[in-house]
């Protein structure tokens, strides 16, 4: 089995940023396969994933097929993606567990488009998505309050947790989400990250074939 990481639509696939920012902070030298969202997707992904979704890492045998799955699969080949304080460490995975299970309206509201000019909503954020928002620059707020000494990210270095949010950060950028300082210092400092910049840049060199209309619609 040839180790291989299959993707989604870089521009659009939340899940398949974090699975390829794991394995690039683990240093795994892998091929890549962009599978292009719609069209012959759920086919393709089928004959390689499980659950018929990206990414999917074969890496030495094994096969993974879910991001917070990939990255503890490449923690445990390079532990320093993972904070090295106990306390720190837990708090990085409930980070990460909470945006891998939740903040279902600011996705839904929010899709990840990397080459969206940013623009507001046009309709004011509902109940749920205020909360959303409101719970994420707390947890931003709040970590590097508590655990952010030694630079710029959530634990200092940059982090799965800083893995986990880096699609989050995409979505407010693109959104033009206001935010409070720490939160907007954070965002800022994510995007800028040298693997952003990287994702960013092949997400624009992908075919204008693989637009999907109902991520370019205006909001």
């Amino acid at each position: 089995m040839n180790d291989i990481l299959y993707l989604g639509t870089r521009r659009y696939s939340s899940w398949s940023l974090r699975g390829w920012l794991a394995v690039r902070l683990a240093g795994l030298s892998v091929p890549e396969e962009v599978l292009p969202l719609g069209g012959a997707l759920p086919g393709a992904i089928a004959a390689v994933s499980p659950s018929g979704l990206v990414p999917v890492l074969r890496h030495d045998g094994a096969l993974i097929w879910d991001s917070l799955a990939i990255g503890e699969y490449c923690a445990e080949r390079r532990p320093a993606l993972w904070p090295g304080d106990r306390a720190a460490r837990a708090h990085a995975r409930s980070l990460s567990a909470e945006m891998h299970s939740g903040f279902r309206a600011l996705r839904v509201a929010m899709p990840m488009n990397c080459g969206r000019t940013p623009a507001p909503l046009q309709a004011a954020p509902d109940a749920e998505l205020q909360a959303d928002l409101a719970r994420m620059q707390q947890l931003w707020r709040e970590t590097r309050d508590h655990f952010g000494e030694g630079g710029p990210f959530l634990f200092g270095a940059f982090t799965l947790a800083d893995a986990a949010f880096a699609p989050v950060v995409s979505r407010f950028l693109s959104y033009a989400v206001p935010l409070e300082p720490v939160a907007a210092r954070y965002r800022d400092a994510v995007r800028a990250h040298p693997l952003l910049e990287e994702w960013y840049a092949a997400a624009a060199a992908e075919p204008v074939e693989w637009l999907l209309s109902r991520y370019e619609t205006v909001r």
